[in-house]
């Protein structure tokens, strides 16, 4: 059985991932790891502290657990990277090159790095955007993340690294607390909705932008690191899509469960942000090429959410 590292494990999409990685392959097989102390979603079995700058910590993990596969998550996000521009640019580079540069000495068989619609701007189109069109990112995170893109087609394309991608939408669940992302708005109104409070939304009403149910998120990642390597054409990062919205939609799917819901919009730093990235993806390469389906629509994913994040709630 292959041996499954994930980095940044304690992260939104990362507690999730692995989570489902370890029903997938069993526990025992999949070894979280972050600088983080373990979360409850996480546990401590298997664990490891791990700074992803830390090249030579990276090698004694892999060469620990004899590890073959690497979904390496650990990043600064969208609106943390550009408060804190040089961090951003060491962490979300330094991390990915150290991975690559191990995977390759190493011989890892399979690499998955996420990459984001961040790396489009405001010159790409913003309707359906399509695989192949301009990456010119106004967002140190853009840029990172089109770096990173290259960065990952290179070592495949040089050295054979099987390192595969996606473009994430604004990423959606409840099991974790938002960690930074300028689409992390559609995820605290849920618990401003639940909690009877007026959400104060950093965004104007209007804003459409791509996203993603975290449980669409998951499936993805793993449906493309479960495909066969012939399918994979795109070595840079695939375009994915589920649903897009503006706040005013999502605030209006919550009345919907929640009658008295009520909404303000305080655009702030990260409208900006917002405003350069797509209003909707065009995904027909990651659905001709690996067979890319998603799962939730809009009302689908705020009746899920409004079902079990109580629970959640509960715990903390």
């Amino acid at each position: 059985m292959s041996k499954i590292l994930v980095t940044g494990a304690c992260g939104q999409l990362g507690s999730e991932l692995t989570a489902e990685l370890r029903n997938i392959y069993g526990a025992e097989n999949v070894i979280a790891s972050d600088i983080r102390e373990p979360n409850e979603q996480i546990g401590d079995s298997p664990f490891e502290h791990l700074d992803v700058m830390n090249k030579a910590r990276i090698e004694e993990v892999i060469e620990k657990y004899d590890v073959t596969i690497i979904y390496h998550l650990a990043a600064l996000l969208s609106a943390n990277a550009e408060q804190n521009i040089n961090l951003a640019w060491k962490l979300n580079m330094d991390g990915l090159l150290n991975v690559l540069n191990v995977a390759k000495e190493k011989n890892v068989e399979r690499i998955f790095w996420p990459s984001s619609i961040a790396v489009f701007g405001p010159d790409a189109q913003k309707e359906k955007t399509p695989q192949n069109t301009p990456t010119n990112p106004t967002t140190v995170y853009g840029i990172t993340k089109v770096a990173g893109e290259q960065w990952c087609a290179y070592f495949y394309n040089k050295f054979g690294v099987d390192v595969r991608s996606i473009r994430y939408p604004g990423l959606i669940g409840y099991k974790s607390l938002p960690g930074g992302g300028t689409t992390d708005y559609a995820v605290d109104i849920y618990h401003k909705a639940l909690a009877g409070e007026t959400f104060s939304c950093f965004l104007t009403k209007d804003t459409a932008l791509p996203m993603m149910y975290m449980n669409d998120a998951v499936k993805a990642t793993i449906d493309l690191m479960q495909a066969p390597e012939e399918n994979i054409k795109v070595r840079t990062s695939y375009n994915v899509s589920a649903i897009s919205f503006t706040p005013e939609e999502i605030a209006g799917s919550i009345q919907k469960q929640i009658p008295e819901f009520e909404i303000e919009y305080t655009p702030d730093y990260r409208q900006e942000i917002a405003s350069s990235w797509p209003d909707s993806i065009d995904d027909s390469s990651a659905r001709s090429d690996w067979g890319w389906k998603h799962t939730y629509s809009l009302d689908k994913m705020t009746e899920d959410i409004l079902e079990h994040l109580p629970k959640v709630i509960e715990k903390v």
